[in-house]
């Protein structure tokens, strides 16, 4: 009986000893409750987009083909070569002419040479200005008419997949930034120059082509690369930003925290107007004016003992008696 009365007092005087220790504690530790740190509202630019990926393809994509099946004689273009329109890309014997070559080389250069200059080639010619993004011949090679040759591109584009979702935030003329997952460090700026009518359907999302021309091609941008695209869809100067998570929402307002005027060791709520927000900012459009001072929670967390107050749970070496 002793020992269990011995036992219920014990838990009583623990009890205690954990209940006045918490209550010095959390009123030592008050003042972290209330602490706050001040950021000002400022100007700045500020652009809501739309993120998605892409591939980077040809504008208008060609392929070469002949015009008689035979044998490739020559060669005058490689790839990544830009050509002008009505250039000779290569010279190709018909089946008839080289039949006839060869078999006049077996009668001496001579033979040959007269058959070379009454029996001309046939020359392989680009329809249009371009780039050769495609060579898939060589000389000595026999083709057919139905065979690619070449393929020709008037200039290369970024084609965009935009979601159902953000497809009506899109217009064409709109900025662009495009990056590359082989070389993320170049960026390139472009503008939606076509949205296409019809959709299709990916992982069960309706999905819009978007082509966004870059303003420049750099030499290292390639047919088939994949891309990572911003497309701006709306964008202001000299807009009051303040962090975004400065502003919050309570009983259905939107407000910011401030400092009480008639007593600053005091916070109030003050509702406000916003705007566009990216993921560092957003744009107060009424509510707040130029450096106003607004005030963020302070999440960081303070290990008890490092300003007033300490544990006395915690063992401590070289306790003073």
């Amino acid at each position: 009986m002793g020992s269990r009365k011995a036992l219920v007092w014990g838990v009583l005087f623990a009890l205690l000893v954990l209940g006045t220790a918490g209550f010095y504690y959390f009123r030592n530790n008050k003042s972290a409750k209330q602490s706050f740190e001040e950021v000002r509202a400022s100007r700045g630019t500020i652009s809501s987009t739309v993120s998605t990926t892409g591939a980077v393809e040809p504008q208008t994509r060609v392929k070469i083909q002949s015009s008689v099946g035979g044998r490739i004689e020559e060669i005058l273009v490689e790839e990544g070569q830009l050509v002008k329109k009505g250039e000779v890309l290569a010279m190709l014997s018909s089946t008839e002419r080289a039949a006839l070559l060869d078999a006049a080389k077996l009668q001496g250069k001579s033979e040959q040479g007269y058959w070379q200059k009454v029996y001309k080639e046939t020359a392989v010619v680009a329809p249009m200005a371009g780039q050769v993004i495609v060579r898939s011949v060589d000389p000595g090679k026999t083709v057919t008419t139905s065979d690619s040759l070449f393929v020709l591109s008037d200039r290369l584009l970024v084609k965009a997949y935009v979601d159902e979702t953000d497809i009506g935030r899109v217009k064409v003329g709109q900025k662009a930034l495009i990056g590359l997952d082989a070389y993320p460090e170049i960026k390139v700026n472009g503008v939606v120059g076509h949205i296409y009518y019809e959709s299709h359907l990916q992982n069960n999302v309706n999905i819009y082509n978007v082509d966004v021309l870059p303003e420049r091609i750099p030499d290292v941008f390639r047919s088939g690369m994949s891309a990572n695209i911003e497309i701006i869809v709306e964008e202001k100067n000299n807009a009051l930003l303040l962090p975004a998570a400065a502003v919050q929402s309570r009983n259905g307002k939107t407000v910011v925290l401030q400092h009480r005027r008639s007593k600053p060791e005091e916070v109030r709520y003050k509702s406000v107007k916003t705007g566009l927000q990216d993921a560092a900012h957003i744009e107060i459009l009424e509510g707040l004016t130029d450096n106003a001072v607004v005030l963020l929670p302070d999440t960081s967390f303070v290990l008890p003992g490092k300003k007033g107050g300490s544990n006395p749970f915690m063992p401590q070496r070289n306790r003073t008696r």
